[in-house]
């Protein structure tokens, strides 16, 4: 019998978690009328102050020109500026504005389904959560490519 790799019950398993998050996501972000990438990267420039485009396109794994894609709709939307530092005005910050914080407090209040579904999984016993996330360092060691 042959193994199949790619169908391994693992792999399968971070999929279909993978698919569900995103799911989750998909299904807050239409609720707040946005897409789950803006939602996302309104969650990022909140907890990232002064954060730049290209760190922000680095948090999102992203490249920049989509990011900056993001956020051109995102301004236009009214949900976050452009700021230029006064002492350095080659560099332009994203901030949120009122709408934006607005928009991101509706996504954390308890209307959340990505936030019910996760407040959930953190019922688990506190032994299992940390067997699953020592688990899963072990397997993304295992899965991850040594660069040179």
């Amino acid at each position: 019998m042959k193994l199949d790799i790619l169908n391994n019950e693992i792999l399968v398993s971070f999929l279909e978690i993978n698919k569900a998050y995103n799911k989750l996501v998909k299904f807050d972000a239409e609720r707040l009328g946005i897409t789950p990438v803006q939602l996302k990267a309104l969650f990022k420039i909140n907890n990232n102050p002064n954060i730049s485009l290209g760190e922000l396109a680095e948090k999102l794994r992203l490249t920049n020109s989509t990011v900056s894609g993001v956020i051109d709709r995102l301004v236009h939307s009214g949900l976050v500026e452009r700021v230029v530092p006064p002492g350095d005005r080659r560099t332009i910050s994203i901030h949120l504005t009122s709408d934006g914080k607005k928009t991101l407090a509706q996504f954390n209040s308890s209307d959340s389904m990505l936030m019910k579904k996760v407040k959930e999984v953190l019922e688990l016993p506190e032994e299992e959560i940390s067997h699953l996330l020592r688990l899963h360092q072990l397997v993304l060691k295992r899965l991850t490519i040594e660069e040179e």
